[in-house]
C-alpha cells in the first residue's frame, strides 16, 4: 500500500509544465518560497482553511536511500490540501462518490530552479467547478 501511495505522490508531482490527463501546471516567475507563500495566501484569502501541507519533496529526499534511489526529483515540492464546504457539498450532492476527490490540492515544485504551480485534473461534470476554483487560486498566485 505504501508503494501505491508513493507512486501516486510521484505521479501528481511529476507533471510536465502543460495541461495533460493528470495535471494542469503553470510556470512561476520567482523562487519556491515565493510560490508557496503565494499559493497559501491565495487559498486563505478566499476564506478557505488549509487542512495540511504535504512536504512531499522533503519526504522523497529523506527516503531516497531507503528505497534504493539516488535521484533528486525536486529541490522543493509541497502540496497544499484544503476543502470548500460549500463547493464540496454541491459536488457530493450531485454524486456522493465525488468524496474521492476531497480534499483538493495545489502543488508547488522546484526542479533545478524551475518553479511550477499546479493541480490535478478532474472529470467532466460537477467536478469541473472544483477545477475552476483551483485554477482561479493558481492564477491569483501567479500574479
Amino acid at each position: 500500500m505504501k508503494d501505491i501511495a508513493f507512486a501516486g505522490a510521484l505521479a501528481l508531482c511529476a507533471a510536465p509544465a502543460i495541461a495533460d490527463d493528470h495535471a494542469n501546471t503553470y510556470p512561476f516567475e520567482g523562487d519556491f518560497g515565493d510560490a508557496t507563500f503565494a499559493v497559501e495566501s491565495a487559498i486563505v484569502g478566499r476564506g478557505l482553511v488549509i487542512d495540511w501541507v504535504s512536504h512531499t519533496g522533503d519526504m522523497l529526499a529523506r527516503t531516497a536511500k531507503d528505497v534504493g534511489s539516488d535521484v533528486t526529483l525536486f529541490d522543493g515540492a509541497d502540496i497544499f490540501q484544503f476543502c470548500s464546504a460549500q463547493l464540496s457539498r454541491k459536488v457530493m450532492e450531485a454524486d456522493p462518490m465525488n468524496i474521492a476527490f476531497c480534499p483538493y490540492g495545489i502543488f508547488v515544485t522546484d526542479r533545478a530552479g524551475e518553479v511550477t504551480i499546479g493541480y490535478k485534473t478532474f472529470p467532466e461534470g460537477p467536478m469541473q467547478e472544483v477545477q475552476a476554483l483551483l485554477d482561479d487560486i493558481v492564477q491569483e498566485a501567479l500574479q
